[in-house]
């Protein structure tokens, strides 16, 4: 008897713009087949850009699954086939924020929905910004404001409930602990 879970197949279901949809079936250590519907994603980056004076700079986006406007950090998925997690950090500095960030560290890796997507998020902290030509994408971008916040200032709207982003609040307390807003 195998001591490991084992995938057996996967079908594609749903080839979308984002993301595919697979059913993949699997077989358990004791030989018991089983199958799962899994949402399989090229991955996202997301960047902390903290200004000179120790701001969070975030953007107010649309965001249609929600159908609503959601403050959070500048962000975007891994959809250029073999770019750095690192280089889309920057191509989506300067296109949502106008930015290109002088030091770039990585806080971590998360996967954001693991019981149901591949998807894995990496979160860096920005400092030494400079001003760039910003290069909006798509509809919702179009839209967006860009807004200023302390870190103290982030917390208590994660407190109160306004500000409700995974990879936002994620990457605040990561970068908090670094920059000394925490």
């Amino acid at each position: 008897m195998s001591k490991t879970f084992r995938k057996v197949d996967e079908v594609v279901l749903h080839s979308g713009y984002i993301f595919n949809l697979v059913r993949a079936d699997f077989e358990s250590p004791e030989g018991e087949p089983f199958s799962r519907d899994i949402v399989r994603h090229p991955g996202a980056v997301s960047v902390v850009p903290v200004d000179a004076d120790d701001r969070v700079i975030m953007v107010h986006q649309y965001r249609p699954a929600l159908d609503r406007f959601i403050l959070e950090i500048p962000a975007g998925k891994r959809d250029i086939a073999d770019e750095p997690p690192a280089e889309t950090a920057q191509r989506e500095l300067g296109e949502e924020i106008g930015m290109r960030a002088g030091t770039l560290q990585l806080l971590g890796t998360f996967a954001n929905a693991p019981g149901f997507s591949d998807e894995l998020s990496w979160v860096y902290l920005g400092r030494d910004l400079t001003s760039v030509p910003r290069d909006v994408q798509g509809i919702e971008e179009s839209h967006m404001s860009v807004e200023r916040f302390t870190f103290e200032e982030s917390f208590k709207m994660i407190a109160d409930g306004e500000l409700i982003d995974t990879k936002t609040v994620i990457g605040l307390y990561l970068a908090a602990a670094l920059v000394g807003g925490g």
